[in-house]
């Protein structure tokens, strides 16, 4: 099978972030998805060309266009999100990003009508039905085919360091799991979601999505779920490490540390120099350690097994970025990673409000809805 490429301007950035709807006075869940996909889809136009629907009726998807900077995908996303509070806010409805809702039901969410998702939960029954579950893709171009494996490859090395930066799912059905996020364990049951393979040449790519479609395992090469893909379609690597992010300025923080490394990695590989690969079982390691340890990780470095705590790591990629985020002009986005380390990611905020308000998760979720509003965390 052959899976063409369609090469991009290299390093354009997009995103696209899912967004839960609650109801204002209780918190729970609400099923208005349609409702407000109408309101704000344009006359004489199938959809909104920046407000998607997603597979269940409590969630939204903002998406950017195809941007030259993070601060246009910012722009793009704030723009999309203030349509959808002014058709939510009469409705009662507010609106939050996390990993997954902290106390609502899955059983009671409705699912969308649409027949790609009535496919998916009849082939995956319970554990589809448990998706109840939020993230945040970023898209960054490539200009050639030949990049997309190495810079997978290379992406998978510091996928804890984003999934440690972006963890917000510590609750899940109103308890506390331990877990920084619980997302990025629950997501991986889905047949062809988690961790990529790490192929060496594109005809193996191509090999391996003829066998799963050969074999009735998908029908699209989107149904290939990875936390890291290539996005033949569009020219880009599409990061979905991610939880979902409460903020604004969160998203744009992990926007820009997604683009430089790309960038880099593009860069690298433009002067033939060969890009570090962790073995499979150090990838998968560190994914589990992200998701339990959040920001109090200790990754694994290296196919030698050297080890580092991860906000150690991150403050010196931060600077070893810094020259790749004055060509992209994403300074500023790029130093908000910091700001997460200062104020603590999601999961840590989460907890520290239901600690202050004597195990209240109706507070966790308003204060995620506080922090949507202001568009920055609150520490």
């Amino acid at each position: 099978m052959r899976i063409d490429f369609q090469a991009s301007r290299r390093s354009t950035v997009g995103a696209e972030w899912e967004l839960a709807l609650v109801d204002r006075r209780s918190g729970e869940l609400r099923s208005v998805a349609e409702e407000l996909l109408a309101a704000v889809r344009p006359e004489g136009k199938a959809e909104h060309p920046r407000i998607k629907q997603e597979l269940l009726l409590n969630t939204i998807e903002v998406v950017s266009g195809v941007c030259r900077t993070v601060g246009e995908v910012k722009h793009d996303l704030d723009e999309a999100l203030d349509e959808v509070h002014r058709v939510a806010d009469p409705l009662g409805v507010e609106l939050f990003s996390a990993g997954s809702h902290p106390f609502s039901s899955w059983y009671r969410q409705k699912v969308t009508d649409k027949e790609r998702y009535a496919k998916l939960i009849d082939r995956t029954q319970w554990w589809g039905r448990q998706m109840l579950i939020y993230g945040v893709h970023v898209h960054v171009g490539l200009d050639h085919r030949d990049k997309v494996l190495p810079v997978l490859d290379g992406l998978l090395r510091y996928a804890p360091h984003l999934q440690a930066l972006s963890a917000s799912s510590p609750y899940w059905s109103g308890e506390d799991t331990g877990y920084a996020s619980n997302r990025a364990l629950m997501f991986q049951q889905l047949p062809t979601a988690g961790l990529p393979f790490q192929f060496r040449e594109w005809a193996e790519l191509e090999g391996y999505v003829e066998d799963m479609f050969t074999t009735g395992v998908i029908d699209h090469f989107s149904e290939i779920r990875w936390d890291i893909r290539p996005a033949p379609h569009f020219g880009t690597i599409e990061m979905r490490v991610c939880d979902g992010l409460p903020t604004l300025q969160e998203v744009g923080a992990i926007s820009a540390l997604t683009q430089c490394l790309v960038d880099d990695f593009s860069a690298r590989l433009d002067k033939g120099e060969t890009l570090p690969v962790l073995p499979p079982w150090h990838v998968q390691e560190n994914k589990w350690r992200a998701a339990r340890y959040g920001l109090d990780a200790i990754v694994i470095l290296d196919a030698a097994g050297r080890e580092r705590l991860v906000t150690e790591d991150l403050a010196e990629l931060l600077d070893r970025l810094e020259p790749v985020a004055r060509r992209l002009d994403c300074v500023r986005e790029l130093r908000d990673v910091e700001n997460i380390l200062r104020v603590g990611a999601s999961y840590q905020r989460q907890r520290a409000v239901a600690k202050q308000y004597n195990g209240s998760l109706k507070a966790v979720v308003a204060a995620l809805v506080t922090e949507m509003r202001d568009g920055v965390p609150h520490a």
